[in-house]
């Protein structure tokens, strides 16, 4: 477990090898997350409309932080490029920034760290 703000800011991420996902033409993220529980498939069969994938949609600046994810840039790197493009808009920049990499990370299982 890091235990510095050096070591925090370190840490790089990389996207789930299983994670499917669209990028539209201004640079939105969706992910597509697989509706294959036996309860789905079996209702499926039952011809109930069950949508194979469930959508979610980040939004801009989620979107542009998850198409920074490439298992090189550290999350300094990540935080230096969301200031640079967005300014005082990011503030608190590292806060929010570490709060959504934790959430995509440990809840969703869309990204996963590459160093430790």
């Amino acid at each position: 477990m890091p235990n510095s703000n050096e070591e925090v800011l370190n840490i790089t991420f990389k996207i789930s090898n299983n994670l499917e996902y669209e990028v539209d033409k201004d640079n939105i993220v969706t992910i597509l997350e697989k509706q294959d529980h036996k309860v789905q498939n079996f209702f499926r069969k039952l011809k109930f409309r069950i949508p194979e994938y469930k959508k979610i949609t980040l939004d801009e600046y989620g979107s542009y932080v998850f198409l920074q994810i490439d298992g090189k840039r550290t999350v300094k790197d990540i935080g230096e490029n969301l200031e640079a493009k967005y300014g005082e808009k990011a503030h608190p920049l590292y806060e929010r920034l570490l709060l959504f990499l934790n959430h995509i990370n440990v809840n969703c299982h869309y990204i996963e760290k590459t160093n430790f």
